[in-house]
């Protein structure tokens, strides 16, 4: 059995016509709905997530097409847009029982959370983002040889095909790659847990490109629908992300802004797993952002 959050109950939750996600719940009070990234599970959250229990309703979901909730498969594109999943995280907030929550998401979950803020502003309360750039600033900012960090994005952008065969042939290699090139401290992630990531991946490589493809398709597509149309984050917005802006050469915080005028942006000083690897930074910053009206 995969390692699961301790005290925290489990359920499967329909949110779809044949999706279900595996969910985690615990806590009582307002409700935060943690969302995580590549190449992860909501194990992600686990330090968080019991932290910020303690006075609130805390639910921790597998995203459609990872860990161990449904991953059907893509037929027309649309199937793993960030609408798509983000439509998913809101119908498990309602069937839970929850019309109004907040949403705070890291890497991948950071792009449905995003999503879900522009989509459903009467729903998402607060919302944070973590170590993630919106995707239209994200393809914009990655030329010339710094975008070769990330080449993952433009690999898993490729046709269906060749890029689930190259990844289904190492998938270990693949995707344990990224959680050691992207961790300043490997004890965060302990044994049991990277094990549980590497099996969660590996039975997941078609829909874990297809989130990535989204990405360089109709996200990109809605994204512009958005930013053309004045579309903006109404809700409080946090975003934390590592010291790397200035290396790259562009300015994070003002890339938030332009999509959220009430912006509170921070760096931290850990790697970018940072739910796991400073969890006490990323769970006082949600619990001041809730805290806000």
């Amino acid at each position: 059995m995969p390692p699961t959050i301790p005290g925290f109950t489990y359920h499967r939750v329909p949110v779809a016509d044949g999706v279900r996600l595996n969910v985690a719940v615990s806590g009582s009070g307002t409700p935060i709905v943690l969302l995580h990234g590549f190449p992860q599970t909501h194990l992600m959250w686990r330090h968080v997530a019991a932290d910020l229990a303690a006075d609130h309703t805390v639910i921790c979901p597998d995203l459609r097409g990872y860990g161990a909730s449904d991953r059907p498969a893509e037929t027309d594109g649309s199937g793993y847009a960030k609408r798509t999943m983000a439509a998913d995280v809101v119908a498990l907030a309602h069937a839970l029982g929850h019309d109004r929550f907040a949403l705070a998401g890291h890497d991948r979950g950071a792009l449905v959370a995003f999503r879900a803020g522009l989509d459903h502003p009467g729903t998402i309360t607060h919302l944070a983002c973590l170590d993630v750039l919106p995707t239209l600033d994200m393809w914009d900012v990655l030329h010339g040889t710094s975008a070769a960090v990330g080449f993952h994005l433009y690999l898993m952008a490729q046709p269906p095909g060749l890029p689930e065969e190259l990844i289904a042939a190492a998938p270990d290699a693949f995707f344990g790659y990224f959680l050691d090139l992207w961790t300043r401290d490997p004890a965060a992630i302990p044994a049991d847990v990277r094990t549980s990531y590497l099996d969660a991946c590996r039975a997941a490589v078609p829909s874990i490109v297809a989130d990535y493809r989204a990405s360089a398709g109709i996200d990109v597509t809605h994204d512009r629908a958005d930013l053309d149309a004045g579309n903006r984050l109404r809700m409080p917005v946090a975003v934390l992300q590592q010291d790397w802006g200035a290396a790259l050469g562009f300015d994070a915080a003002a890339l938030w802004r332009a999509w959220a005028p009430d912006l509170r942006h921070g760096t931290v000083g850990c790697g970018h797993f940072m739910a796991e690897e400073d969890p006490g930074v990323v769970a006082k910053t949600l619990r001041e952002l809730v805290a806000e009206h």
